[in-house]
């Protein structure tokens, strides 16, 4: 590995200008609160100001210096979230948790990267290197301080008894995706086919763009099952036996992980300047997972949220340019069935003859007992996730994190160090994952681009699983230049919100992927945007917190003219309603109770009764296609069937309500249901939840089809699932005006102000600043640390 103070030495003329500047301050600010530390791996002093927000402002005289202070802060305040991803990721869990975890470490060891790891460092260019060393650097220095003082430890560790890791740059490129992707849609598919009744796939998502799906010729769909998937229906830790610790990566986050942005060009804004607003929907109810922090040194001035454990700022700005991002699409990873020799179970057939698998033994630590030896094997294709000698079968994960520069560690510093909208493009070649960039910059420009690495397939679409004997192999990916993008585009703005957006003569041989959502946030932002010649900062905001349910209005046309008396409250409830998803709305509360109802009545009318466990859940707009235009599928009288189950769901919905909300409809309301509560991961464990009391008492508005989604949790449960818990609004060139929230704040300890303090502005939709310039960082700041090398 190469010696990273050798390598800040031999870069530091072009990373390093001007010397000890980061102390310079003002004597008020050396007044504030103050602390003072000796760190390795600084080349000079740092300072951190921490303004009334919670927002660490690092201002360095280097930027990997400023890199380093990211890592040191992040540390300081998500240690144990950081500390207990990276043990997971390197499946280094079961040594400190016990036996319980050992198939979880085995399952992440199995997804590392096989290949040259040091050729994956040389391949990231030398300035974005140093800054990921000098990143790790701040996260080992903080670890050095709390263990050296255990009275600076997190709660959790005291609770646990155990110690964070220190980290080392080589396992920022070991460490890979391996998560299910879509390899369980694909076994799906598989199994309606083998009922004859792959088109019900369809009600679940439909194909987007269309597209009509094949078996792939040689795969016999009988033959696949759950048991395909192996090691991938792990699921969460074990850190209470009665119940597992949420998987951040679930079948209901993934139905409706997404995010909103949006870019208007200086032409179509109050002020003249270009707007970009941004809010990324990830799962909420655990760990946060935005950081937000500002990194300041000659030739570096960013400030935005950033992923804990992850180098660099995701969103936000620089000095230049605004920058945000949404889930693109890109289908990135494929399931492939292996046959196996019937002599040696060690071999599998592939390009007409038997090949051996590349095996690899790994032996995992585990507290209190004997370590675990477990054999990884590979195949050409990756990593066999289910090996089956008496059945002749195995699987493999092929995946993009798999495959060369699939690490993605880096690519947010490259995106940082950027000046413009070309050294931008020419940074996402280090950005594997699917991406809609979206840019903004000083000087009036606004592009986006969707970036990512897309694989190139020998044959076949990915949406089933695949012969492994070579004919549907993987020969290489698509550069990401070859994607959908905009430059200054004539109408002034653009958005994205997970939608398909491909242009109309898109070639078929090069679609990513199917699995594009609903248009409904999309089509309402762009509603909103076209009709407004001066958008504002204000507007942006409320957009972002905007209600209105397209469902829910479609949904209030077909209430039945005269309904039965059972119904007739419900209807004359909804018909006065403005179809937002309010948390104030008795109505709204209604309208979600119907709809859950009438997703369950349709499936049970259209779905055999032998599909019924893979078909579970249905579209929003199947749901509504059947509705407006009831078929065959709901028997010989279509619209008679669509009327009674209206009337059943409406009169079912409102004594549900009632029971839900009380006797009395005046007082209900959305957000008594719709609650927002924070816990941490490790919750069932009684010492960590009596350390660490909820965070809740908050309702919310929204749903998964409203611009301010926040959708709802599966089965029973009606608590804010998930949303945009890190929301920003950039006025370009204007910097303090800028507007943020992450919630529930920036730290992970309860003894800390900043702990939930972004908990109720971000219910109530009350953004908050985010100073950028040395003024205005100086008009709030609360407290000072100053990092001396040591």
């Amino acid at each position: 590995m190469l010696n990273r103070r050798s390598f800040l030495l031999a870069t530091s003329a072009a990373l390093v200008t001007g010397a000890a500047a980061a102390t310079a301050a003002p004597a008020w600010l050396q007044a504030l609160p103050a602390r003072q530390t000796r760190v390795r791996g600084a080349r000079a002093p740092i300072d951190i100001v921490d303004d009334r927000f919670g927002t660490p402002h690092i201002r360095a005289a280097s930027i990997p210096d400023a890199f380093f202070g990211q890592g040191y802060v992040v540390a300081r305040d998500r240690l144990f979230q950081i500390d207990l991803g990276h043990r997971r990721e390197l499946g280094r869990l079961a040594e400190v948790f016990g036996a319980r975890f050992a198939a979880h470490d085995a399952a992440a060891r199995l997804f590392h990267y096989r290949g040259d790891l040091e050729a994956e460092l040389r391949g990231v260019p030398r300035d974005v290197l140093a800054c990921a060393r000098a990143y790790v650097a701040g996260i080992n220095a903080r670890v050095d301080e709390v263990l050296a003082d255990p009275s600076l430890l997190p709660l959790e560790y005291q609770i646990l008894k155990v110690a964070p890791l220190h980290w080392d740059i080589v396992d920022l490129v070991r460490a890979r995706d391996g998560a299910v992707g879509n390899a369980d849609d694909e076994v799906r598919r598989a199994q309606l086919a083998a009922l004859g009744l792959l088109a019900l796939d369809e009600i679940i998502a439909p194909l987007r763009p269309a597209w009509t799906l094949r078996v792939p010729e040689g795969l016999d769909v009988a033959a696949v099952s759950e048991a395909d998937l192996g090691v991938l229906r792990l699921g969460g830790l074990p850190f209470a036996p009665e119940r597992p610790a949420a998987d951040p990566a679930g079948p209901t986050e993934r139905a409706n992980a997404g995010s909103n942005a949006w870019t208007v060009a200086p032409s179509r804004t109050a002020t003249g300047r270009a707007i970009l607003a941004n809010d990324p929907h990830l799962g909420i109810g655990g760990f946060g997972p935005r950081h937000v922090a500002h990194l300041s040194a000659p030739g570096l001035d960013v400030i935005g949220g950033g992923a804990p454990g992850l180098p660099g700022i995701m969103q936000g700005h620089t000095d230049r340019f605004a920058f945000g991002r949404t889930n693109s699409h890109i289908d990135q990873s494929d399931l492939f069935v292996l046959e196996l020799d019937p002599d040696d179970p060690e071999r599998y057939r592939h390009d007409g003859g038997w090949k051996r698998f590349d095996r690899v033994e790994e032996v995992i630590a585990v507290k209190d007992a004997a370590p675990e030896r477990v054999t990884q094997r590979y195949a050409v294709q990756g990593a066999v996730i289910a090996h089956d000698p008496a059945r002749r079968r195995a699987t493999v994960l092929a995946t993009i994190g798999q495959q060369p520069g699939g690490h993605g560690a880096f690519a947010m510093i490259a995106i940082n160090l950027a000046k413009d909208w070309a050294s931008l493009r020419k940074a996402c070649r280090l950005h594997p994952s699917p991406t809609n960039l979206h840019y903004a910059d000083v000087d009036g420009n606004t592009g986006w681009q969707v970036i990512g690495f897309a694989p190139v397939r020998k044959r076949g679409d990915g949406l089933l699983p695949m012969p492994g004997d070579g004919r549907y192999d993987w020969t290489g990916r698509r550069d990401y230049r070859t994607m959908p993008g905009e430059y200054n585009p004539a109408k002034g703005w653009f958005a994205s919100a997970n939608q398909d957006n491909l242009p109309g003569d898109w070639p078929r041989d090069r679609i990513p992927a199917f699995s594009f959502r609903d248009p409904y946030r999309y089509n309402r932002i762009a509603d909103v945007l076209a009709r407004q010649d001066k958008h504002s900062v204000a507007d942006s905001i409320a957009l972002q917190y905007d209600t209105f349910s397209t469902p829910a209005q479609q949904l209030l046309a077909l209430l039945p003219a005269r309904p039965s008396a059972a119904a007739r409250p419900a209807v004359e409830m909804l018909r006065g309603w403005d179809a937002r998803i309010a948390a104030d709305s008795g109505a709204a509360a209604l309208f979600e109770i119907v709809w859950r109802d009438l997703g369950k009545r349709m499936l049970a009318a259209i779905v055999p009764e032998r599909a019924r466990a893979l078909v579970t859940t249905i579209g929003a707009s199947v749901l509504l296609e059947l509705l407006a235009r009831p078929d065959a599928r709901l028997g010989s009288d279509p619209a008679a069937a669509r009327d009674a189950m209206l009337d059943a769901a409406l009169a079912a919905a409102w004594s549900t309500a009632g029971t839900l909300l009380g006797a009395d409809p005046a007082g209900w309301r959305y957000g008594t249901l719709h609650k927002i509560r924070i816990r941490h991961p490790l919750s069932a464990i009684p010492a960590i939840a009596a350390a660490f009391p909820p965070i809740e008492g908050e309702g919310s508005g929204g749903d998964g089809y409203t611009v301010m989604a926040r959708w709802l949790g599966s089965g029973l449960d009606w608590r804010v699932a998930g949303g945009a818990s890190y929301l920003q609004v950039i006025d370009v060139g204007a910097w303090d005006n800028a507007r943020m929230l992450n919630l529930p704040g920036q730290s992970n300890d309860p003894r800390s102000p900043h702990y939930r303090d972004q908990y109720r502005p971000w219910a109530a939709g009350a953004m908050q600043p985010m100073p950028f310039t040395r003024a205005a960082v100086d008009a709030v700041a609360a407290a000072r640390t100053t990092l001396r090398p040591g």
